[in-house]
């Protein structure tokens, strides 16, 4: 990641509207020597992690995170600590050429000067010092990135090395995560016509301010109901197939670069969507990912303004009963393939009988997860809840969690096994400075 967009993303107040909370906090959660790491700092990191996964994990994975960011608050603050120990500097030149580029980079998210200048006020910040605020964060970024480069040293290995290592500590590499293949009814909770008509106009309205020449971030601050993108212009960032709602996915998939497209339906509501980059996913080595079929993984960085469409009470008690109703004639005994023709209403469905394939576990969200954490090949689930409305599985597979193959991932051993070495390195490194620091760890 380039250094100006850490630092964009690390200055989070203003580029994204951070929940009262984490405003708020401002407890000490450790000690580092004579530096502290705020209860805030980890709240504020938790949020952007979410908002660009696009995730909404249970409360375990929620605390996991939470420590996780910790550690690297510390170790950052170490290893920031121990370049100033060295007496590493990085120019005053280098720093405002970076800040300049991030200030610009900011304006334009925000959708120009006015903008900008409007959510400074909303922060209460003054250009100055939020400038200031980039330089600080800047400089401690760029000392600290010297001395990793000066310290440890990434030595690139052979084919033939990289398979000795394989073979040798097959503990350090990742598992294939274990997978169900299941077909699907699903009965989306929808708005009556309204509402939907409402924001849908609402959507129209917005598409036609950007292509009659409004600046599209400028539009998105104002009128999109989407809370962690609007006030960055409706900026998403880069994401993969698969990570976003599949209609959202499959319209911006297809549109071109630069497109302003005509409002898309999603279980969110109506969206005005617009593609800025597509590039394939690199490697470390800096070659193409390649999914499992051998073609590169495609990634795109899209903004959008979204209309959300409400759901009421009523709304949400209809599509229950249906789910209900079709729940009672699988249990019956009724054809499972029949029934998702007459009630499901999945979006691009992959196939007319429901069967979505095999899925990783791990990709689920938790509450589908677990109702189908008992089932045995051939069962029916109970009716699950998801964000894309109510949902009857019917498990036909499973595949356990395994070790991958030396065929499934030779083409990338050597960038993985350099990777493995590096971080190894790393973090004995970072163990070293840990033990000669006090590290005090609080809980709130």
């Amino acid at each position: 990641m380039k250094l100006r967009t850490r630092l964009l993303a690390a200055l989070i107040p203003l580029l994204a509207i951070v929940p009262a909370q984490a405003q708020r906090l401002d407890g000490i959660a450790a000690v580092i020597n004579d530096e502290v790491v705020l209860e805030s700092d980890i709240e504020e990191q938790l949020y952007l992690l979410l908002q660009r996964a696009q995730s909404q994990p249970d409360s375990s994975t929620v605390d996991t995170l939470r420590r996780q960011i910790l550690d690297q608050l510390i170790d950052e603050k170490l290893i920031v600590a121990e370049a100033k120990r060295q007496g590493v500097t990085v120019a005053d030149a280098d720093i405002g050429k970076q800040v300049e580029e991030a200030i610009r980079e900011a304006k334009t998210r925000m959708g120009g000067e006015e903008a900008f200048r409007t959510q400074l006020q909303r922060e209460n910040l003054t250009e100055e010092k939020l400038r200031e605020k980039y330089r600080n964060e800047m400089r401690r970024q760029m000392i600290a990135q010297r001395l990793v480069q000066k310290q440890i040293t990434r030595k690139s290995v052979s084919a033939a090395e990289a398979e000795t290592f394989f073979k040798a500590h097959p503990e350090k590499f990742p598992r294939v995560p274990p997978e169900v293949r299941v077909s699907v009814i699903q009965i989306p909770v929808a708005s009556d016509s309204t509402a939907d008509a409402r924001a849908r106009a609402g959507a129209l309205a917005a598409r036609k301010r950007v292509t009659g020449g409004e600046k599209f971030a400028k539009v998105a601050a104002e009128v999109s109901e989407d809370p962690g993108s609007a006030q960055a212009g409706g900026d998403l960032g880069f994401f993969t197939r698969g990570r976003m709602d599949p209609a959202f996915d499959e319209a911006a998939y297809a549109q071109k670069i630069g497109e302003v497209g005509t409002p898309v339906r999603s279980t969110f509501g109506w969206h005005v969507i617009e593609v800025l980059e597509r590039d394939t996913v690199k490697t470390a080595a800096r070659g193409d990912s390649l999914d499992r079929d051998g073609d590169p993984v495609i990634e795109i960085h899209a903004r959008h303004i979204l209309l959300r469409v409400e759901v009421t009470e009523a709304d949400v008690e209809r599509a229950r009963k249906v789910a209900e109703r079709a729940y009672a004639e699988v249990k019956k005994g009724g054809d499972f393939a029949a029934l998702v023709k007459r009630y499901s209403k999945f979006p691009n469905a992959p196939s007319p009988d429901g069967d979505l394939g095999f899925l990783s576990l791990g990709t689920l969200q938790p509450q589908i997860r677990e109702g189908l954490a008992n089932l045995q090949p051939g069962e029916i689930s109970e009716v699950l809840l998801n964000r894309a409305g109510f949902n009857i599985f019917k498990l036909t597979d499973r595949k356990p969690e395994r070790a991958y193959t030396l065929e499934e991932i030779r083409d990338d051993l050597p960038q993985a096994v350099t990777q493995i070495q590096y971080r190894e390195k790393y973090e004995a490194w970072v163990k070293g400075l840990r033990a000669k620091a006090h590290i005090e760890i609080r809980k709130s």
